[in-house]
């Protein structure tokens, strides 16, 4: 099951992705022509990506693998628990008592392993989206500083 806050951190990743370049708005300001301001944005992209070393036209969306499937942990938690109640019940002389508390504790450290899994996976995935986001600001911040270097008015 997805959680809430992961596909709201899917639709952020999305966003973040998606070309600095189109969050601008490029005026020119010296009467460039279209031919010019494209050949412009062709090499101002480059410096852009040059400077920073980033490529929104590259940038995956997936960089951080999609989250672990762990629905199992609850289930195998249950398992390893009744085998080990029932071994210590056997020894007590109650094996199916010991089988049935096994069962109950291990599945609530297997609960337990798989929120923790999950946790993980959404920080790893926030801290992606952060640095993400960053490189594409650098980004955006060259790519402009070039365009304003030609001549242009940006927005």
């Amino acid at each position: 099951m997805i959680s809430r806050s992961t596909i709201s951190g899917a639709v952020l990743a999305a966003l973040a992705s998606a070309p600095a370049v189109a969050q601008l708005v490029i005026y020119p300001a010296k009467g460039q022509s279209a031919a010019q301001q494209q050949k412009d944005e062709t090499e101002c992209h480059a410096f852009a990506k040059k400077q920073t070393g980033h490529d929104p036209a590259q940038s995956t969306q997936y960089a951080v693998a999609p989250p672990p499937q762990h629905e199992g942990e609850r289930v195998r938690g249950a398992a390893r628990g009744a085998a080990g109640g029932a071994i210590i019940g056997a020894i007590a002389g109650g094996a199916g008592t010991g089988a049935a508390i096994g069962a109950v504790a291990g599945t609530m450290v297997g609960g337990a392993r798989q929120r923790r899994k999950q946790e993980e996976y959404q920080q790893a995935a926030s801290q992606h989206e952060q640095a993400e986001a960053q490189k594409q600001q650098q980004f955006q911040r060259a790519y402009a500083a070039c365009f304003e270097g030609k001549g242009y008015t940006v927005k």
